[in-house]
């Protein structure tokens, strides 16, 4: 799924970045020795990758979309527009969570492969990400 801006768009996702800027550093911690692990074999820097940002909605004590195709370096945002908080949390082998998401707030995650996740706070809750 393309996520096509237009002047509205660009203005929500500013306030979007703003906002998850304003979160707490140990919110965003998850995965990070992962992410900064430079001596990787699987880094690549000799060609630039236009990677996509995904955005998924917390709404209704739903995923909107439940279901993404992305492709591998992409990033996911989820924003969580409802009333009470969530969590994101890999469902199959524990691997990340966001930890608790506010109402308002959001938490990103840069894509590496398939995963299947839900909100441990709600566990009726339940989505999927593809790696195309």
């Amino acid at each position: 799924m393309k996520v096509i801006l237009n002047i509205g768009g660009v203005i929500y996702l500013l306030l979007l970045l703003f906002i998850h800027g304003c979160t707490r550093p140990e919110d965003n911690a998850i995965n990070k020795d992962k992410l900064n692990n430079s001596s990787s074999p699987n880094v690549q820097t000799s060609s630039p990758i236009n990677h996509e940002l995904h955005i998924i909605e917390i709404s209704n004590m739903k995923f909107i979309p439940d279901n993404l195709a992305v492709q591998k370096g992409d990033t996911v945002i989820w924003v969580n527009k409802d009333m009470v908080a969530h969590c994101i949390s890999e469902e199959i082998k524990k691997q990340w969570t966001s930890g608790k998401i506010d109402a308002g707030a959001s938490w990103k995650m840069v894509v590496n492969g398939n995963s299947s996740y839900f909100c441990a706070i709600h566990q009726v809750m339940h989505g999927k990400i593809t790696v195309e």
